[in-house]
């Protein structure tokens, strides 16, 4: 596979719109030094040197996608909350269509914040806010009906489920009914353990640790990976899955019989807090560019994660610095078939 066939994709990104459905939430990461212990309890104190603020879960992917130059158009739940207010304030500067975002005075908007050792960058903690419950019926209908309206004029749909509630078992059926009668790419991220309501997609992505929940196989080596993702492609019936491997790359399975493992195309070992959605994004606008190239999405997302680990938060990956990785990569063996 060679880097001009991989970056002919990525110049297409600019005409590729993709409707991103799903949990939006506010991250938030403080920084600082841990300069003693507290005399009012055996805990770190925390000298504050940063705080930075991002837009998180599916937001994050929306923001990888507007980064990546591709057109975003959001339907989710937000609170009428001061968070909310400040995702609708990211959506306005990057230009992601908000028109299917409902502002809803019953919930709050989901925030997570991790407080950071600067010295040993690692979390010391992390603070989460979130919905107990689901979203309320007549908001899975207001959602229908918006993607119902917008299905036709974009090129992919990104599910992106933080297992907040907002995708529903009566959002999901129907997002899917939609798609596939309009012959649109559908491609999930799910976090959840009821991952296998999603039947009948073109690519579901998932991490290993939660595919080795799933299906009861512990993640030992190659062989328990490729039982893993067989199982899973089966008990789907979708045309791919996508397992991450963290540090140690991906393994794409085709419902051909194929199984191809793109091996991690990064040296270091970064902050890994927004990869995942990062990788939906490529995977959503390389199919959007093309729907039969799922291999070389496969391997677009693998690198875009690569330079990911390299930043910090939920920093996004521009077209400029996919391009200028796939360029460094040219000639070397980026991909490896285990079996067709």
């Amino acid at each position: 596979m060679h880097s001009e066939e991989l970056k002919a994709i990525v110049s297409k990104f600019d005409n590729i719109r993709v409707l991103v459905i799903g949990d939006l939430m506010l991250d938030t990461f403080i920084r600082g030094d841990i300069v003693r212990i507290s005399d009012e309890a055996p805990v770190p104190v925390l000298d504050v040197t940063s705080e930075i603020v991002r837009p998180g879960g599916a937001a994050n992917a929306m923001s990888n996608i507007t980064a990546l130059e591709g057109t975003v158009t959001a339907a989710g739940v937000i609170g009428n909350d001061t968070a909310g207010k400040r995702l609708q304030q990211f959506f306005s500067k990057s230009g992601v269509n908000i028109e299917g975002v409902i502002v809803s005075d019953s919930r709050k908007t989901v925030e997570k914040t991790r407080i950071i050792a600067e010295k040993f960058q690692q979390n010391v903690l992390r603070i989460d806010k979130t919905n107990k419950t689901e979203i309320a019926p007549e908001e899975t209908e207001l959602l229908l009906e918006f993607i119902r309206k917008k299905i036709e004029s974009v090129d992919a749909v990104l599910v992106s489920d933080y297992n907040g509630g907002i995708i529903t078992k009566e959002l999901l059926e129907k997002t899917i009914r939609f798609a596939k009668a309009k012959k649109k790419t559908i491609v999930v991220d799910s976090k959840r353990s009821q991952l296998l309501e999603y039947r009948n997609v073109a690519v579901v992505k998932v991490s290993v640790q939660i595919a080795s929940e799933i299906t009861g196989v512990d993640q030992i080596n190659e062989t328990s990976i490729r039982n893993i993702g067989q199982w899973m492609l089966t008990q789907l019936e979708s045309d791919h899955v996508l397992i991450t491997q963290g540090a140690k790359g991906m393994t794409l399975f085709g419902n051909n019989g194929s199984v191809t493992y793109i091996p991690s195309v990064s040296k270091e070992q970064g902050e890994v807090t927004g990869v995942a959605d990062t990788v939906g994004a490529v995977l959503a606008l390389s199919l959007g560019a093309d729907q039969s190239k799922v291999l070389e999405a496969a391997v677009l997302a693998n690198t875009a994660a690569g330079i990911k680990v390299g930043k910090i938060g939920s920093a996004t990956v521009t077209r400029d610095e996919l391009v200028q990785k796939l360029e460094s990569l040219n000639g070397n063996t980026i991909i490896h078939t285990i079996a067709k």
